[in-house]
């Protein structure tokens, strides 16, 4: 096999040992074998070896600054070691290059909401809306959006966009409530709320659970203070529908 054949063929076994064996010896001989360095960016990634990664995503961008798989792979190697701003940054200068690509703008949008920039991700997830109201995830991640920006009705619109798109899926439905908690609708938002927190588990029904706890909160009377107070009270007393919110 050609060398560069090898260490693809490596790569997809999953040997990254081996695939940086390999490219250790190409670029001895070729330090701008752009393609290599490529390639030994990809096995550090899967390594989590982040900052390495990301060097030779950068010499493979230098050497061949007109070939989009480097650039993508530039933007998900800074996603993965946290730097969102800058992922976002990558994402978005795909995106102006073709705007037709809306996976890029979605992927813009989303780690902007990774970096706590919840405007420019609105913006962002809009833009991927607009190339396809009928996708899911760009009305999700637009509702997201919004709800972090605090924009009320927005959020309420995009949240209801998406669950007539994706129905009855929890995510969906706690971004719906999550809308319209946000916009005042505090009866319905705490009642999917009590529903979801009887239908997850785990971590998923504990946020759940936070979320109600907090809308009762703004409404508890006596009693329902008294529920809030004493421990383990709130969860049995949401789950025998003891509690409500007018």
């Amino acid at each position: 096999m050609e060398p560069l054949a090898s260490v693809q063929a490596a790569l997809e076994r999953d040997e990254h040992d081996e695939v940086l064996r390999l490219t250790d010896a190409i670029l001895a001989e070729r330090p701008g074998d752009d393609a290599a360095h490529e390639l030994r960016a990809r096995a550090l990634l899967a390594l989590d070896r982040f900052d390495e990664a990301e060097g030779h995503a950068a010499d493979a961008v230098r050497l061949d600054p007109d070939e989009i798989r480097y650039r993508e792979l530039m933007a998900e190697v800074l996603s993965a070691k946290g730097a969102h701003r800058d992922a976002a940054a990558e994402y978005a200068r795909l995106a102006r290059d073709d705007p037709r690509q809306r996976a890029w703008t979605l992927a813009e949008a989303e780690e902007r909401l990774d970096a706590d920039q919840a405007g420019q991700a609105a913006d962002a997830a809009r833009r991927a809306v607009r190339l396809d109201p009928a996708d899911a995830e760009a009305q999700l991640t637009l509702a997201r959006a919004l709800l972090r920006e605090g924009n009320g009705p927005g959020a309420l619109r995009a949240a209801t966009a998406l669950a007539e798109l994706r129905p009855g899926e929890a995510a969906t439905r706690e971004t719906l409530a999550d809308a319209r908690w946000l916009a005042d609708r505090d009866a319905s938002a705490f009642a999917e709320f009590r529903a979801l927190a009887g239908e997850l588990s785990g971590a998923d029904r504990d946020r759940v659970l936070a979320k109600a706890r907090a809308l009762y909160a703004q409404h508890a009377g006596f009693w329902g203070r008294l529920a809030l107070a004493v421990p383990g009270l709130f969860p049995l007393a949401l789950e025998r529908g003891w509690l409500e919110v007018r």
